[in-house]
């Protein structure tokens, strides 16, 4: 578990499960599917029916679960998944609460949502993606995110990076 910005961590699923989620004044992104959002929902099979309410994302009080898979095709990263997250960070870092961001093994969703983050807050201020990037693995030296998250980021740093 990395701090990338005050009270901002990115990192595993046994970041959460050992240092983490037993304890107070703790906010989290829970970047994968498996088990957390499969868990807040309640379905089994392969994936959530589509039309279900919260297919993409289930917030429970001070965590957030997405259905977030990483894949190769950036098409499969929707777009109001990574605005909510967004969402979701600056608002318990304004009420006081630490965050943190974490999938299963903490190099490429959780990473990638990480890097936007930091983006959105202006850290990158001025910045290409691939200049962003190089700065970003000084930050979080996991970072490696597969075809899908990379590919979103790249096709979205406008939207995300302050200027």
């Amino acid at each position: 578990m990395v701090e990338i910005m005050n009270d901002s961590f990115v990192g595993n699923e046994v970041d959460y499960e050992t240092l983490v989620k037993r304890q107070d004044g703790w906010a989290i992104v829970h970047a994968c599917k498996e088990p957390y959002h499969r868990q807040a929902v309640g379905y089994s099979g392969r994936a959530c029916s589509k039309n279900h309410p919260e297919y993409l994302l289930a917030r429970r009080d001070k965590r957030l679960m997405l259905n977030l898979v990483d894949v190769d095709n950036p098409d499969w990263v929707h777009p109001s998944i990574v605005d909510t997250a967004i969402q979701f960070i600056d608002e318990n870092l304004g009420n006081g609460q630490k965050v943190l961001i974490h999938c299963n093994q903490g190099g490429s969703r959780s990473a990638g949502l990480g890097m936007l983050y930091l983006a959105h807050v202006g850290k990158f201020s001025g910045m290409d993606f691939s200049a962003a990037e190089m700065a970003y693995k000084k930050i979080y030296i996991p970072y490696a995110p597969a075809g899908g998250i990379h590919g979103f980021i790249m096709r979205n740093w406008t939207k995300y990076c302050t200027t």
